[in-house]
């Protein structure tokens, strides 16, 4: 037989087998042995972390008739074809592939039959979250009002992507992430029975990179022992992982706290030239950071073994600066992180960050030995140059408030120098006007956003300031609070054929999308109901109703935001003083 994944031969054929999740195992135990078990299960968590293994535990379970203590037994012949995928009445589906209405639609008529061999027919359900709507409203049905004998096990990494009316008919069991020490134990067991030599530093490696995943861990390590010849070397795991030396981080971190920024960037030339991963660096510094901070709060929180340091090291790094650098420094890594995901050039983000880490700066720490009285006095002491600095600012801003006053006398007007706002074409808004309706413009306000973040990021920004004012089933009417961005929005035609396409996706069919100003919109609607006064004394069907509810909706938001303006103003005068506050209409 060809050589199989460790993950998959050390798959948990029992509950107790199942890394970290012991209140979910214990409880699908209790329910086992009390006969007391659900029609709909939803197994929710990170990936890695034993909702499928645990889906098909509890298939056997439940049609195993020598059950002990809820353990199947794994030896009877149902559930040994469970184990190998080879009984009927144990189907699993994967969604990201069957995610249609006929597949479901499938599954519910076939429910309705009883099971060949087992006591119950199960289907497993994985990553649920990719049915699509219609295949949802399929599967709900059967939940509601499910057939005897049938169990459904739905799985999933993104239960936030699943309707609420599923949920609320199912035990949902909240899987978490495996910590590092337990993912540590499970490896020191799985190669204790194979017999494989290992290093526990390479072990410690592995478990902080897999990130809560024990199926991650398990194929890290799968990797570990290929590249170093069935063994599990510290050298071979941090290559593998991409990972960084606990003494490079040391030193690294010794010299931005020593603000040697120089030396920082050696070393870090240095961890990048040995081919580390740069997202990899940041995640371990992190992490190297978050040991450094417990140990200083909560010592007993923190393993020493794993951090790679000894206690006078950490005690050292400690007190050396306060926890708000650290908690500035964590801030910079997690920006600079984000920034890389994007980039082809990671070198310059990490040489930045190195420079940004030198220079932060804060109080020392006092030593331990300090009581407890000096250090609040040293903070006193803070608080009050701070309060003698701001008291010197307030006087210098009343010194000033006279010549204030007279540069706004004498200030020359301000020009506008905007472009002329483009003509709207009327041909194209009136033929939108006939036919528009609040509903289609109530529906249109709840697509937008989905549009916006269909767009690219400048686009969004564009749009912004924007907003529906009018809708029918053949077009838009976009108004702009600015000029300046309807003229750049009215000459972007790629923006254009982007937001028709995108609202033609969300909302079936196609639509003229036309932009106006704010300013325009109020004399367009009024021209278009002067030109319909004629058509309604002929007794013509007119569509003013729906323009007059626009209008007086325009009206009232005008009303309040002039209300919030005054507020704002007058606040500021208070606060400020009437002389200085100067107030402009744009």
């Amino acid at each position: 037989m060809s050589y199989q994944a460790l993950y998959r031969v050390w798959r948990p054929q029992r509950f107790d087998e199942i890394v970290g999740q012991q209140v979910i195992t214990t409880t699908l135990k209790n329910a086992l042995i009390s006969n007391q078990t659900s029609h709909a299960y939803l197994f929710t968590g990170p990936r890695g972390t034993g909702k499928t293994s645990a889906a098909k535990i509890f298939a056997k379970a439940i049609n195993c008739h020598f059950l002990k203590d809820g353990e199947p037994c794994n030896e009877c012949e149902t559930c040994k074809e469970i184990t190998n995928g080879q009984l009927n009445d144990v189907i699993e589906i994967d969604a990201a592939s069957n995610n249609g209405v006929e597949e479901i639609r499938d599954i519910r008529d076939k429910a309705k039959y009883a099971p060949t061999i087992a006591d119950y027919k199960v289907y497993i359900i994985d990553e649920v979250h990719m049915l699509s709507t219609g295949a949802f409203n399929a599967l709900l049905k059967t939940l509601e009002e499910p057939p005897a004998n049938v169990v459904f096990i739905l799985a999933t990494t993104e239960p936030h992507k699943i309707p609420l009316t599923i949920i609320s008919r199912t035990q949902r069991f909240d899987f978490r992430r495996i910590s590092a020490d337990q993912s540590f134990e499970r490896m020191k067991y799985i190669l204790g029975e194979k017999h494989v030599e290992y290093d526990e530093q390479a072990l410690w490696v592995i478990a902080r990179a897999a990130e809560g995943g024990m199926r991650d861990a398990l194929s890290i390590l799968d990797q570990v022992i290929s590249f170093s010849n069935n063994k599990v070397e510290i050298e071979n795991a941090l290559l593998v992982t991409g990972s960084v030396t606990k003494g490079l981080l040391h030193q690294y971190v010794t010299q931005i706290t020593d603000h040697d920024g120089a030396q920082a960037l050696e070393t870090m030339q240095n961890i990048m030239n040995e081919g580390k991963d740069g997202q990899r660096f940041i995640e371990d510094l992190i992490s190297f950071i978050r040991d450094i901070l417990l140990y200083q709060k909560a010592p007993e929180m923190v393993n020493v073994e794993i951090t790679g340091l000894t206690t006078d090291e950490l005690t050292q790094l400690g007190t050396k600066v306060s926890e708000e650098v650290w908690y500035q420094a964590i801030d910079t890594l997690n920006e600079i992180q984000q920034e890389m995901r994007f980039t082809t050039h990671p070198d310059v983000y990490l040489e930045v960050l190195t420079i940004k880490l030198a220079q932060l700066t804060g109080q020392p720490v006092p030593s331990q030995a300090a009581p407890a009285g000096e250090v609040e006095d040293a903070r006193v002491d803070q608080l009050q140059q701070q309060v003698v600095k701001m008291q010197a600012e307030i006087k210098q801003l009343a010194h000033n408030k006279a010549p204030v006053a007279t540069q706004k006398a004498t200030k020359k007007p301000r020009v506008n120098t905007n472009k002329k706002e483009p003509k709207v074409n009327l041909t194209k808004v009136y033929p939108i006007l006939e036919t528009a309706t609040k509903e289609d413009l109530v529906n249109l306000r709840d697509l937008w956003g989905d549009m916006l973040d269909m767009l690219t990021v400048p686009q969004r920004s564009m749009l912004h300031v924007s907003t529906p004012v009018a809708a029918s089933a053949a077009g838009v009417i976009v108004s702009f609070e600015y000029s300046l961005l309807y003229q750049e929005a009215a000459d972007d035609t790629e923006l254009l054929t982007m937001m028709h396409d995108n609202l033609e996706k969300l909302s079936g069919s196609a639509r003229d999308i036309i932009f106006v100003s704010k300013e325009q919109w109020p004399h367009i609607r009024q021209g278009y109901i002067d030109q319909l006064a004629g058509k309604k004394q002929a007794g013509e069907t007119t569509n003013e109703d729906q323009l007059d509810e626009e209008q007086t909706e325009s009206e009232e938001n005008n009303t309040v935001q002039t209300q919030k303006d005054d507020k704002i103003v007058s606040e500021a005068q208070e606060l400020f003083g009437e002389d200085i506050v100067e107030i402009k209409n744009d």
